[in-house]
Parts: structure tokens; C-alpha cells; sequence
């Protein structure tokens, strides 16, 4: 890498299991976290925070300059659900759902998101992670689709989920698609 590179890109990223299933308890989630934590390590991706809860994991990350979101969404979720597996972390077949949350993080919200990460088992005591999930989407700008996420957020579906796509529209916002 060059050494005139500068970048400070955090994000927030959030990512289900398969049909939003609450298929980690405490210690398979804590092993996971863990695994997370070693993976971005070996991966060069400095994460400062991680909290995986049954049906859903949240990761506070500085994107560095070589890996786009994608690729550092479908490394964690790839290689986590592989570990799982191969482990056997959990009774039966592990796998994430489909798509993900990525949000961008300004340098002095770092403090205030990495606290909301950690206060996860707290949040989920009042609120569900689909009114979670819905609130992230409105804040950034973005339109929630009820009639598609929902179902896939906080229903199980045995048909594949919806990725969210991004796009604008004729105003200038930001829409998913």
C-alpha cells in the first residue's frame, strides 16, 4: 500500500440469519463474536466492535482502501457461516440471509454506535430488530419497503430473502429498489 494513502471510512454494518431465525444462543454467539473479531484481524479490516445476537449480527469497521463493502459483508458472512458449520457452533445447518445493512459512521459517532453495539441485549429488550432494521433504513434517507422487508425481517419465509438495492429516484433521494 502506498504510503500516502489516508482513510478513515467507518461503517456500521448489519447482517440476519436465514429467515431471521434466532439460531445463536449466548455461547454459539459469543463464539462467532469471537471469530469475527480473529477474521477481520487475519483480513487486515480493524473492527472495533462486534455483537452477534440470535438472529442478527452488528459490526462497527473501518473499511480500508482495497475491499469494497461487498466483498468485506460476503468475507464475514462467508467465512463466518463456513466456521459455524464446519464446528459445528450449532445443531443442524447454519446460514446467513440474504443482503445486508452498511451505514456510514462519522469519526465522532465512533463512541456513540460502538455503545449502542455493545448495549445490544439491552435494545432487544424493547425493540425487535425488524423496528431496528426499519429505523436504520429511515434515518439514512433510505425508503423502507414494507410489503418486501418486513416478511423477510420479521417473519420467516421459506423462499430466499430480497436483497435491499440502493437507487435514486426522480427528486434526488435516496430509495431502495
Amino acid at each position: 500500500m502506498s504510503q500516502h494513502v489516508y482513510s478513515r471510512c467507518w461503517l456500521h454494518l448489519i447482517w440476519a440469519t436465514l429467515n431471521r431465525e434466532g439460531m445463536l444462543p449466548p455461547t454459539a454467539a459469543a463464539k462467532v463474536s469471537a471469530f469475527l473479531t480473529q477474521c477481520a484481524q487475519e483480513k487486515g479490516i480493524y473492527m472495533k466492535i462486534n455483537y452477534v445476537n440470535p438472529e442478527h449480527v452488528h459490526a462497527l469497521i473501518d473499511l480500508p482502501t482495497n475491499l469494497a463493502i461487498e466483498d468485506v459483508a460476503k468475507l464475514f458472512k462467508g467465512a463466518s457461516s463456513h466456521w459455524i458449520n464446519e464446528q459445528d457452533v450449532i445443531t443442524g445447518k447454519f446460514a446467513w440471509g440474504r443482503g445486508y445493512g452498511a451505514f456510514s459512521v462519522s469519526q465522532s459517532d465512533v463512541p456513540r454506535v460502538a455503545k449502542y453495539i455493545a448495549g445490544q441485549r439491552e435494545h432487544h429488550r424493547i425493540k425487535t430488530f425488524a423496528e431496528e432494521y426499519e429505523r436504520f433504513v429511515k434515518v439514512y434517507g433510505l425508503v423502507w419497503r414494507k410489503e418486501e422487508t418486513v416478511k423477510t425481517v420479521s417473519m420467516p419465509s421459506p423462499r430466499a430473502n430480497p436483497s435491499l438495492k440502493r437507487g435514486v429516484n426522480e427528486n434526488g433521494s435516496v430509495q431502495t429498489a
